[in-house]
Order: structure tokens, then sequence, then C-alpha cells
């Protein structure tokens, strides 16, 4: 009797394959637009699509709490490790490849050795027209980055720096920080409330939703006011 093979063509294709399909509008106004609205109402807006972890960690925030930046992912992937050979020729092929309007999302998994993002890395990113960088790992030289007016959103800082304490082992290549999995091309938006991953596939219309829903705030603070009636207000269609 023949033996029966599992079929991976699903999981390949919903984990593996990278949809670069383009937006109905560019990049730079998709991003734009974005970031005229806020996390919480992006979020609401994934929830009512059934997409409920795509919020990143609670612990990876804003260096400023101001800040607030959108970005197509182009995502880093890095480990510890104590050798340096070829580090730095993998790195500078790394920041050649990195696109206009892109979020840097940089998954060092739990290292809490070393400090990811800095100074040079900010101004590479920004001669090269990223937006911002999600950094789940360490940042270092804090003063030069705030003076740099980039955002960036880290996991903890640190002194120490990357080289012969942790190597890039991939780059544009899907990753996963917290219960979020994040593909090249995924749109990227951080505030103050932290970051949302919004699905390539859906994230031109999560978009127009949160503009609607952006909209309709505006109308649902007209009805607050002394002796509002919460019950009819939910009836309306408002929440909480």
């Amino acid at each position: 009797m023949g033996k029966s093979m599992m079929n991976l063509d699903r999981l390949r294709k919903k984990l593996d394959e990278i949809d670069m399909t383009p937006f109905p509008i560019s990049d730079e106004e998709l991003c734009s637009r974005y970031e005229k609205l806020y996390t919480g109402a992006v979020n609401d807006v994934l929830r009512e699509a059934t997409y409920m972890d795509q919020a990143l960690p609670v612990n990876i925030m804003p260096l400023r709490m101001e800040m607030a930046s959108c970005g197509i992912a182009f995502t880093i992937r890095s480990n510890p490790d104590p050798t340096v050979g070829g580090e730095m020729e993998l790195r500078a092929k790394m920041l050649d490849d990195m696109p206009a309007n892109c979020c840097v999302v940089w998954d060092a998994g739990d290292d809490i050795g070393a400090a990811h993002w800095g100074e040079i890395m900010t101004a590479s990113a920004k001669a090269r027209g990223a937006r911002c960088a999600v950094v789940n790992g360490g940042l270092r030289d804090t003063r030069q980055v705030l003076a740099q007016d980039f955002p960036v959103f880290y996991r903890y800082r640190c002194s120490n720096g990357s080289l012969g304490r942790t190597k890039i082992t991939g780059y544009n290549i899907p990753v996963k920080i917290g219960n979020v999995y994040i593909k090249p091309g995924d749109v990227v938006f951080g505030d103050i409330d932290g970051v949302v991953v919004i699905p390539r596939a859906i994230a031109y219309d999560v978009l127009l939703r949160a503009e609607e829903i952006k909209g309709n705030e505006k109308e649902m603070k007209t009805w607050v006011h002394p002796g509002f009636s919460a019950v009819e207000m939910v009836n309306n269609g408002g929440y909480f």
C-alpha cells in the first residue's frame, strides 16, 4: 500500500507566498490617508472583518508619544550570534533593497542583549524614503534618533551595538511578532496606542471603512450630552 503524503500546498500558499498586487491608489497616498486615522479605528475595522490578532505586543511603543506613521512592510529577521562574518555585506544589500514608503519591521525574536536600530540605521532608512521603523528589539543612540524626527516603535533600549552580538538571518520574508504574522507588502500603522498590521489583501478596504467610521464618530460625539440615552445610542448603531 502506497504511503499517503501530507498535502502542504494550502499551508504553503497561506504562509509562504507573498502577494504584491498594487493598491487602487499609490502607496504614498494610502499611507498618508492611514496617518490621518488612529489605530483604534483601524483595529475596530479589522475586528469587524474577523481579524482579531493584528495588534503587535503592548510593549512595542513609539519613541515619542506624538509619533504616528504608516508604511508598507519591509521585514528583517535576526538572531543572537557572536560572529561577524558576512554581516556587513548582508546589511549593505538589505539597505540597497529597502524601498520608498516602507515601514522597516525588524524582528529580533526574544533577544534582549543588543540594540538593532540606531542613528545610522535611521539615517540610512530616511535616505531611502522609508516612512518609519518597528523594532521588536533594541534601540540605541536615542538622542540622535530623536534629532532625525523619524518615527520609531521599539521594545527596549540598550547601548550594546548589534555587531558581534546578533546577525540578520533574512529580510523581505514573512515574520511573526507576538500573534501577528507579517508579510512583506502588508500595511503597518502605529501611533500612541501601539502598532497594528493590516494584511495587504484587505488594506484598501480597511482604509475606506476606517475613514467612514471616523466620520460616523464625529456624529456620535454630538449624541453625547446631559441626559442622553446610552441605549438609544446603541440602537442607532453607536458603541462605547
